[in-house]
This record gives C-alpha cells, structure tokens and sequence, in this order.
C-alpha cells in the first residue's frame, strides 16, 4: 500500500529504467547468436528475469548477477539449445511467452510454456494459427487459445502471413520462427508495430528487409552476437510526461529515452493535445535513436486517438485518460480492442479508477471517452496486479485533491524503483 497526494511543485530530473521491450530482445537474441555479448543497462525487472530463467533452461549461458544491469550473454549457435526438464515459466511476462513460442517453434525440441494466473489468461491464439500454418505442432487450453502452451517444434516452411492487427510480439514471433524455416518468411501488418526485433536481428547479420507494416527475413544466417547499451524506455517515461504536463507546478526532465518513430506515439499525442515538450540532444546508441525530453505544465486540449498511433503507443494509452481529465473538450481513444486483452482489461481499469476519482469516462468497446476539464478527487485505487493501472493510480493521485491509497504490487514488473522515484520527485507527496 502508498500514500499519494498533490505536491505543490515538481522539478526533477529522471533517468527512466531501460527499455523492456530492448531488453527482452537482447537476451533472447544473443542466446541464439554465435559467441558472446555483452549487454549493458539490461532492465533488471520480473518480466527481464523470466526470459532470463527460461532461457537458462534452454542451455544458453547467461551471467547477470542479482540486482546487476550488466549481462554477458554466451550464445547457443541457432541449433545448440537443448531441450528443458521442466516447463518454462513466463511469469507475467507475454513478450516472453510469445517469443519464445516462435524461438521454439523452429526447435526440435518439446516445450511447454506456462506463466502467472494473469498470463494464463492472456490470447495465444495470435500466435499458435499462424506457426501452425508454418508447421509448427502446437497445443493450448480452452480450444488453443490460453496457455499453457504445448510446443513440438521443427520443420517450418516460410509463408506470407497478413496480421489482422498491428502486434510486434506476432510479429516478432514470426520472424524468428522464419529463422528456422524452409523458405522465406513475411509479415504484414496493418500498420507499422514498434521495430525493436528488425532492427536488431539486422544489426546481428540477419537476411531481413523492412519497411513500415512489412518485414521479410530468409532463414539460415547464423547471428553475430551483439553488444550494446539499452536506451531508456519510453513508456516508462510516458507517466512523468503525463504528470509534469497536467500539474500546474512542475518540469521534468527525462533523460536517454528511446524515441524510436515505432514507439513514440504518446509523445505524438501529447503534442497534439498542446503539451510543452521539447526533444533535446537527439543521437544514436546501437541503432536506437534517443534524446532527452523536457516536459512542463501545460495548457491541454482535448484529442482524438486512434489508428496508426494505437500500436505506436499501446501501453501508454490508459495514461491519455489523465491527459483527458486535465484538457478542455471530449478526448476520445478508439482502435484498441488491444487494451482489453493485457494484463487486465485495461478499458475497464481506467474507466474504473478515474470514474471513482470523479472524471466523466465513458467505456467504448475499442477504447474509451474522457470528458475534462475535471477535478479530480483522491481515492482507494487497487492496480488489480496490472503495473500499468498501479502507475496510473499513482499519476492521477499526485494530480488529485485529498490522499490515495494505492494498493498494488505489480509497478515493479516494468519499473523496480518506481515508488522511490516518485518520492524524490515530489517531495511529500508519497508515502510508501
């Protein structure tokens, strides 16, 4: 349980944990790679951890010790995993669930993915349709469409797979499956998902084009292994973006956050909703762009969110609620069915919290509407073991009247030091 409330100003400079979604990709990348890695600012979080262990299990070498964010990663070779004794267990995480799922399929290994009551409960169906068209042989509960997830991997033939939804992690799926194929393999979407897998398999010497919505890769090419830092993550940084632009007080500066064009969307949003951002010292750091983002009190309006910017901004969009609550007009969320299907139904979630907080929003079947300007009221909020409704819990009390209590134990699964960060930025505003 934390105690938030208002601060009456916020200055503070941020340096976000690394990116998830990069630092997922390292480890399970490098692990099929020929030599070693080394892999620095690595995101030392639950989910970071459960690609870790499973991959362990699967016989790659991984040194990276407790509390540590540097990791040397001694790669199998494409064929040298073997195969695990036990299930491996995902934990919470669905990246690590569904990449392996694609890893796996092009093994000749049997494996069986499992993971927390949450996971379990989260659509694989995605996933298991298109690798059996590839071959694969896989198995799952409730008609193969929830884990555990039953893989019996090995002769794969590439194909041209047209998603019906813009998801990197099917995406991503698929093209390390492609690895292992018999032919090429191409993916398209329609529109373009984060690029964190293109990027990287190309950097390791992969056969693989891309272009917004499409990616193509021919299998065969063994990996070079490779090094690199991990640029901050920019959903982390998207709730500081939140609080600094709706407090009346506050500058925040965000330092080394990934701003790939794939991910910055909410960026994109706030802009267009008249917050006061500037993107500062602009560079490249192993093929990721990054900079610094200074984000101040703004004056909002409201917007409309949906299509292209959905995908480029899936994990940050309950926070536009926030921004919602603090803009003059109706801002709207629609094209994403997505946010019902993650660790919770995260529609239900923002419609949840706000509403007790005293903000006008209304539930859409895609997405939600959010009427502002409102004042909001601070509350007992339960994160329902979701990080990101725990975080919004915790962004919206610190703009709210009065204390909330926020009741939720998962913030440490995307962002370990959280609440402590929110301690130093506010002042008194947290008591944990």
């Amino acid at each position: 349980m934390t105690l938030v409330r208002r601060p009456l100003a916020i200055r503070a400079e941020i340096a976000v944990p690394p990116d998830k979604s990069i630092s997922h990709r390292s480890l399970i990348f490098n692990a099929i790679a020929s030599g070693e890695a080394h892999v620095s600012n690595l995101l030392d979080s639950e989910d970071i951890r459960s690609t870790q262990r499973c991959l362990q299990q699967l016989g790659a070498e991984i040194a990276w010790p407790e509390g540590g964010n540097t990791a040397t990663v001694s790669g199998t070779g494409l064929h040298g995993l073997f195969e695990s004794d036990d299930v491996l267990d995902c934990g919470n995480s669905g990246t690590t669930m569904r990449l392996l799922a694609g890893l796996l399929a092009g093994n000749r290994l049997l494996s069986i993915l499992t993971g927390d009551a949450s996971l379990r409960r989260r659509p694989m169906a995605r996933i298991i349709g298109p690798l059996r068209s590839m071959g694969a042989t896989m198995f799952a509960r409730t008609g193969d469409t929830l884990p555990p997830l039953v893989i019996k991997g090995g002769d794969l033939r590439g194909m041209h797979y047209e998603s019906p939804v813009a998801s990197a992690q099917v995406k991503s799926a698929l093209l390390l499956a492609g690895l292992y194929a018999d032919g090429a393999t191409e993916v398209t979407e329609p529109s373009a998902s984060r690029d964190h897998t293109e990027r990287m398999l190309t950097a390791m010497g992969a056969q693989l084009t891309a272009e917004p919505g499409r990616a193509r890769i021919e299998p065969g090419t063994q990996l070079a292994p490779l090094s690199m830092h991990v640029p901050g993550d920019i959903s982390s940084a998207a709730p500081w973006m939140v609080l600094a632009a709706c407090h009346p007080s506050a500058e925040i500066r965000l330092t080394n956050v990934n701003v790939n064009p794939t991910r910055t969307g909410m960026l994109e949003i706030m802009q267009q909703m008249g917050a006061d951002i500037e993107v500062l010292e602009e560079r490249l750091s192993g093929g990721e762009p990054i900079a610094d983002l200074r984000v101040r009190s703004s004056q909002l309006r409201a917007t409309d969110v949906g299509g292209d910017l959905v995908p480029r901004a899936i994990d940050e969009l309950p926070l536009v609620a926030i921004l919602g609550a603090h803009a003059k007009g109706t801002t709207v969320v629609r094209d994403a069915t997505e946010l019902r299907v993650k660790e919770s139904d995260r529609v239900e979630a923002v419609t949840r919290v706000l509403g007790r907080m005293g903000a006008t929003v209304h539930a859409r079947e895609d997405g939600f509407e959010v009427e502002g300007p409102a004042e909001l009221t601070g509350t007992r909020v339960d994160g329902g073991g979701d990080h990101r409704v725990g975080m919004l819990g915790a962004i919206a009390g610190c703009l709210a009247g009065g204390e909330t209590q926020v009741d939720d134990d998962a913030v440490g699964v995307s962002y370990p030091g959280f609440w402590g960060e929110l301690a130093r930025a506010t002042g008194s505003g947290v008591n944990a």
